[in-house]
């Protein structure tokens, strides 16, 4: 990646952070197949498995704690 996209991991609220977090999952798996037809290809095998989407949701809370402690779980914004 040459673009300078992620500055911070600072969010003003939790649904920020939770957005972010989403971003990232999106970036990781864009990153590790770029080529978007073989990801179109691909997507109607894990849009219908149970296990495959409970996978992404644990990539992106993994994803959502991370941003969550760079933000000190909120507690500096009295959330």
């Amino acid at each position: 990646m040459s673009d300078n996209w992620l500055s911070t991991l600072k969010t003003r609220t939790p649904q920020e952070g939770f957005e972010l977090a989403v971003i990232l999952s999106r970036r990781g798996v864009k990153t590790t197949q770029p080529d978007t037809d073989i990801l179109k290809k691909l997507r109607p095998e894990y849009a219908n498995n149970a296990q495959s989407l409970i996978s992404v949701s644990q990539v992106i809370a993994i994803n959502f704690q991370t941003i969550a402690t760079a933000n000190g779980y909120w507690m500096d914004n009295n959330i």
